[in-house]
């Protein structure tokens, strides 16, 4: 089993390497450019009432930061071209995004359209980092260098490749192979034990996949069902096949929750099998049943957590029901069904992870015990 995974491994990065040639898209000429910019003073802030609505308004000075309008202070009447609340009032000093375009008379406009974060994000990032290290040690390096590929390779090869008009769902799954066996190999390190896991975290996702694409077929669901998606149809990404980017967007989800489950029983396993080598198959088998009910119990509920969320905004209308629809209208939206079919195709997959990983992790220890002298 380690030499077939290992053989799947290469050839995970093999085909990625393949495939992730690099996407030649013409993007239009772009007038608008971004600067960072500190705001000097606000010279007046008040409220216009146009048609009996009040506007609120700012006009404020701003020191530009970089490029080529570097050091040059302009006023911005923040909130006259774009409607704005109080909320989105700056303050002096401040550092704040300004994007300056080309207005109908060929004249350069300068509007402000947020705040600066990434300066406050960036130490939030290294305490994180910097605890996961202290913590986890060497591991905790793999992990956070898994975190980094992953993110590679959504940003770099699976959304290129769907931009370039490949199938979503199938793009989708060679880059959760390559994400799955490079990130659990230097998170956990390569060793018999991860690889059960790996094994077990393969053909769950698998199953989770299958469910995914019976689950999304029954409910005739289009992939439309999110203001993002919807949005993406009508932009110059509309010929993605928006089914399959659903069915992709689950496996991915999915994945994240799986490798913990099955890595972790398996880590239970094998330690139990270190105290006490005399479990049989069945006995370990019952063990890791037991741990991992608990890991479904806490899971579960995690990841119908996590998708709620994300989904506040449904719940809020389905509390308020704006409409006046009946409940059982906005139930069977695509919105909410899309949302849900997303929870139980990760959920049945968790629970599909326990008794397999157990399988796999107590087959591997009683039949390594028997071939020892």
């Amino acid at each position: 089993m380690f030499r077939a995974f290992i053989a799947l491994a290469s050839a995970a990065y093999i085909g990625f390497i393949l495939l992730a040639s690099p996407v030649s898209a013409q993007e239009p000429p772009r007038q608008d450019t971004y600067h960072k910019a500190r705001v000097e003073a606000v010279l007046e802030e008040g409220s216009r009432f146009v048609n009996g609505l009040e506007l609120p308004y700012q006009i404020v000075k701003v020191k530009m930061m970089d490029g080529a309008l570097k050091d040059r202070e302009i006023t911005i009447e923040h909130g006259t071209v774009f409607t704005i609340d109080k909320s989105k009032f700056v303050r002096q000093g401040q550092t704040v995004v300004v994007v300056q375009t080309l207005g109908p008379d060929s004249q350069l406009l300068y509007q402000i359209i947020d705040i600066y974060r990434l300066d406050t994000l960036i130490p939030f990032l290294l305490l994180f980092v910097i605890s996961v290290i202290i913590l986890s040690q060497w591991r905790g390096v793999g992990s956070i260098v898994g975190m980094a590929i992953s993110l590679l390779v959504i940003a770099k090869f699976i959304v290129p490749q769907i931009l370039a008009g490949n199938d979503p769902l199938i793009i989708s799954i060679i880059g959760c192979l390559f994400i799955m066996v490079v990130t659990i190999y230097l998170a956990h390190g390569f060793s018999r034990q991860t690889t059960v896991a790996l094994a077990a975290t393969f053909i769950t996702l698998v199953i989770t996949g299958t469910i995914s694409i019976m689950l999304v077929k029954l409910m005739h669901l289009s992939g439309l069902g999110s203001e993002d998606a919807y949005s993406l149809k009508l932009g110059p990404a509309a010929l993605i096949n928006f089914k399959g980017l659903l069915l992709g967007g689950i496996l991915i989800g999915a994945l994240g929750v799986l490798d913990d489950v099955t890595t972790g029983l398996t880590a239970s396993l094998f330690e139990l099998n270190r105290a006490n080598m005399k479990l049989s198959f069945t006995e370990l088998i019952r063990a890791g049943l037991r741990v991992g009910r608990e890991h479904v119990s806490s899971l579960v509920n995690t990841l119908v957590l996590a998708y709620a969320g994300a989904s506040l905004p449904i719940f809020i209308i389905l509390i308020t029901n704006p409409n006046n629809y009946p409940l059982w209208s906005t139930l069977n939206s695509e919105m909410v069904i899309e949302e849900i079919v997303r929870t139980l195709s990760g959920s049945i997959g968790l629970i599909t992870a326990v008794p397999l990983t157990t399988l796999f992790a107590a087959w591997y220890l009683t039949a390594a015990k028997r071939t020892q002298p």
